[in-house]
């Protein structure tokens, strides 16, 4: 998959569909952003929002799962970047369909490692760290990447079959 919108540092703000994400990482962005200003008002209750969104888009085990695994990636990134990631606020509702060439480059590397792609995920950790291959953000997102896979793998890993036991 391509994306369509070119991931340049001049992108200030483009439409979160004109990038081709799927649904599951469309949804990452609301909780990502929640991260974030967590992260930069440490006093703030916005990773609080940040699992329940995730539990309400997909209920309770699997958002929590979610959420617990995004927070390592958005850390290791922010921490990288030293305060310089642009992110929306999360409740502005005139910017909630739009993506920071931040924001897309975070979920464009989660895009290409959740499809087992290298060298797109590599050239997507290169772009948003500003050339930093830190081994922790890799570890981060390859783990989350792993636990929440896309396509034919996240069909095989599915939810344990239902059985009657008598």
């Amino acid at each position: 998959m391509t994306l369509q919108v070119p991931l340049t540092p001049e992108l200030a703000q483009a439409p979160l569909v004109a990038f081709g994400f799927d649904p599951f990482e469309t949804r990452l962005v609301s909780i990502m952003r929640h991260f974030v200003t967590a992260a930069n008002a440490p006093g703030s209750q916005a990773w609080h929002r940040a699992f329940i969104i995730a539990a309400e888009n997909w209920g309770e085990a699997h958002g929590l799962a979610v959420a617990h695994t995004l927070w390592p990636v958005v850390r290791e990134v922010l921490e990288l970047r030293s305060g310089d990631f642009t992110s929306n606020d999360p409740l502005d509702l005139d910017t909630r369909d739009l993506l920071s060439a931040d924001e897309a480059q975070f979920i464009a590397m989660l895009h290409h490692m959740r499809r087992d792609n290298t060298a797109k995920a590599r050239d997507a950790v290169e772009a948003l760290t500003h050339g930093q291959m830190d081994p922790d953000l890799i570890r981060s997102g390859l783990s989350f990447a792993d636990r929440f896979p896309s396509g034919a793998r996240q069909r095989l890993r599915g939810a344990p079959a239902l059985r009657v036991v008598g």
